[in-house]
């Protein structure tokens, strides 16, 4: 870890050094705008809630493609990657995705099992993107149901500046030590294309499209082709192939006061799953061959949104509406694999789908005033969910699942400018369901002014979590297996109290310095988890039992001066949970862990030439873990305090830019340290085809080139 640290400083003082006099950034410079938790887009500065903003230029120097690796950079977000679905959900404050609200454009992003929440972030490709705009903490007064540890927006370019616009990429990518572009079509090859017009002065239109090609990662395991007489289990990738095609289109109108958008989204993805478990198949005159039961899932999304902009007199509105389908399908097939060939291909089966309608709309500006301001809104949606009898293990005892819910809220909250150093902004949510109870929810900020460079926002929040369908619905009885959803189960409840303080200074040296502290309490109550009710036989069920609570500090710095930027962030959070079997009750103490980030660009003035490393460290984490015997019902089991590894990545990339920035050309490594897992210890195999100890989290370090075109 010594070594990694150092390896860190070296790369980031080589780029202080390269530090010149001159300051680019001393003009004119418009303040950046968020739309996350405010009336309407506003400065971030006047922002009465603590938002963090990733823009378009640093997605652009990570070399990412999707929302799950930009977001991997930013402290207290984890992306998990799930073995069973192909799917990466973000874990912020150490809840998983089921907890989070996941938004484009203030929309909430369909998913597997409902709207907004599990929402699998290699999806969304950042090809047109904006900006992302995270803020954590209970969010449930403005985003609703599941927007418990916070909401991750993500902004899409909407319009271009210039009349037209063409940009063209391409990317190729080693995976581990992988590549080949055509022979043996290892690796990772992007392709994108963004289409702008401007019309006139009212009317513009764009698309763009992006083609994702992830080959796999073989990791610990030989690849699909291998087989072994002696069925070695070595057969297969630890990271399945993924083909990802994903189309946006747009059309905008601006006149005055008013303004809407119409967009399309379109998503179609493919995951090839290659069984490790061969088996004999006999062919007749004593000979045999070798087959594996293969599967290959096919997802189609469609995302239809609507949002106007306008005044009704003085009146603010602001309206979105939205269809939303997503259908996940499987389809097994018999593999021959010493012959190379497919015998048998099964029928396609839907074995999720989900079909919302969602309209959320916003009054605000009645008074007219500085001073105060009330924002009136409601939001709907209605979900209709089917989940296929294959898709719960055992085959679900061959039951089929199809509900609709249908949600409704109504919002208020008032924004009080008491003088020009302090604001406040209470909050209140009332949220009516067919399925489940009213559900209240409440918020209070406060932002205030302490000089001309600094302010402190105070953040209360709360939030619902509704059940999944695999929390209500599962029913799995064999022989081996008593498993019952619970359709009486709660929604978890959780608050968050958070204080922030911000300052920012430029120097007589043209320095421009910011810095930042925190601090975050968090707590959900009635967490829904499988617990046993019976021993003999085995029983289990879902019930809201457990509570969890976590503590964060957290302080970043910002340094600036003409063509050289450093950021850097460290946080300590601790985690406390009551585990419950319904015979034994976890220890419930607090577990610490650290992180840590620097992001350093650095530009040459000369040549245009950018330089640009992440960094980030995660520390090694404790929690509880229920340890039984399998194979003695009786036992009680204890719990124990399992470890998650620590680790770090590194990244690092060089862009050259050509013909007045027509032309660009980029390189660098992904994950210089070469992480692929972590031991895990408080959950087994979560992640991939990781051992029962470990957990996969990337695939080695990658090589990467790109090349841009700007028409």
């Amino acid at each position: 870890m010594k070594k990694k640290l150092l390896s860190v400083l070296s790369l980031s003082a080589l780029l202080y050094a390269h530090a010149q006099e001159k300051d680019s950034l001393n003009q004119t410079k418009i303040d950046e705008v968020v739309i996350t938790g405010q009336y309407m887009q506003q400065s971030i500065n006047r922002s009465i809630y603590k938002v963090e903003v990733i823009d378009a230029r640093q997605i652009k120097n990570m070399a990412v493609t999707n929302v799950a690796e930009v977001l991997n950079q930013n402290l207290n977000i984890l992306i998990e990657p799930g073995k069973s679905s192909g799917n990466s959900n973000a874990s912020i404050m150490g809840l998983s995705g089921k907890y989070t609200k996941i938004l484009i454009d203030n929309i909430p992003v369909v998913s597997d099992e409902g709207m907004g929440n599990i929402v699998d972030l290699t999806k969304i490709n950042v090809n047109n993107v904006e900006r992302i705009e995270v803020v954590k903490g209970s969010m449930g007064v403005e985003y609703g149901n599941n927007a418990v540890a916070g909401v991750i927006n993500i902004i899409t370019k909407k319009n271009y500046g210039t009349k037209f616009t063409a940009l063209a990429s391409l990317q190729e990518e080693t995976v581990g030590k992988d590549y080949d572009w055509f022979k043996k079509g290892n690796g990772r090859h992007i392709q994108s294309l963004n289409l702008g017009y401007r019309i006139n002065d009212r009317w513009s239109v764009s698309a763009d499209i992006n083609h994702n090609d992830f080959q796999g990662y073989r990791g610990s395991l030989n690849g699909y082709k291998y087989f072994s007489e002696s069925k070695d289990g070595l057969r297969g990738y630890d990271w399945q192939p993924k083909d990802q095609l994903t189309a946006n289109g747009t059309i905008r109108y601006s006149k005055n006061n008013t303004s809407f958008f119409y967009k399309l989204n379109f998503l179609t993805e493919k995951i090839n799953y290659y069984n490790p478990v061969i088996t004999d198949e006999y062919i007749g005159g004593g000979n045999r061959t070798y087959t594996a039961n293969d599967k290959d899932y096919h997802t189609h999304r469609w995302i239809h949104q609507f949002n106007i902009q306008s005044k009704l007199g003085r009146i603010n509105y602001l309206g979105d509406f939205s269809y939303q389908s997503q259908e996940r399908k499987s389809q097994q097939y018999t593999y021959d694999v010493p012959n190379r060939k497919e015998i048998l291909r099964d029928a396609e089966i839907t074995f999720y789908k989900s079909d919302v309608l969602y309209s959320r709309g916003m009054f605000s500006n009645f008074l007219d005033s500085d001073k105060i301001n009330f924002q009136i809104g409601y939001e709907l949606d209605r979900t209709k969910g089917f989940a296929d009898a294959t898709t719960f293990e055992s085959n679900n005892n061959g039951r089929s699942i199809e509900r609709s819910v249908f949600n409704y809220a109504n919002f208020l909250s008032a924004e009080w400018n008491i003088n020009s150093w302090l604001s406040f902004r209470p909050g209140v949510r009332l949220a009516l369901s067919d399925k489940f109870n009213s559900q209240y929810n409440y918020s209070g900020t406060l932002r205030f002014k302490t000089s001309e460079n600094s302010d402190i926002r105070t953040v209360f929040g709360s939030a619902n979590r509704f059940p999944t369908y695999d929390e209500l619905y599962t029913y799995v009885v064999d022989n081996n297996h008593d498993i019952r959803g619970n359709e009486n189960l709660k929604p978890e409840t959780g608050y968050s109290a958070a204080a922030f303080w911000d300052y920012a200074l430029t120097n007589a040296n043209r320095w421009k310095f910011s810095f930042s502290l925190s601090g975050m309490y968090l707590n959900v109550q009635n967490r829904i988890e499988d617990v046993i009710v019976n021993n003999i036989p085995l029983q289990m069920t879902y019930l809201n039992v457990d509570n969890y609570k976590s503590i964060l500090f957290g302080g970043g710095v910002n340094l600036r001066k003409g063509a050289l930027s450093l950021n850097a962030g460290v946080s300590v959070m601790g985690i406390s949970q009551i585990l419950n079997t319904g015979n034994l009750i976890s220890p419930d103490n607090y577990n610490y862990y650290a992180e840590a980030n620097l992001a350093a660009n650095y530009t040459l003035p000369s040549s245009g030439t950018l330089f640009a490393l992440y960094y980030k460290y995660t520390g090694n984490q404790r929690r509880y873990t229920h340890l039984a015997d399998k194979d003695n019902p009786k036992d009680p089991g204890q719990y124990i305090l399992g470890e998650i590894g620590d680790f770090s990545m590194l990244n690092f990339t060089v862009s050259q830019p050509f013909f007045k920035n027509h032309f660009e050309i980029s390189a660098g490594i992904k994950n210089i340290f070469d992480v692929t897992s972590v031991r895990n210890t408080v959950q087994s195999g979560s992640s991939h085809n990781a051992a029962a100890d470990q957990q996969n989290l990337f695939y080695g370090r990658s090589y990467f080139a790109r090349l841009n075109y700007n028409f």
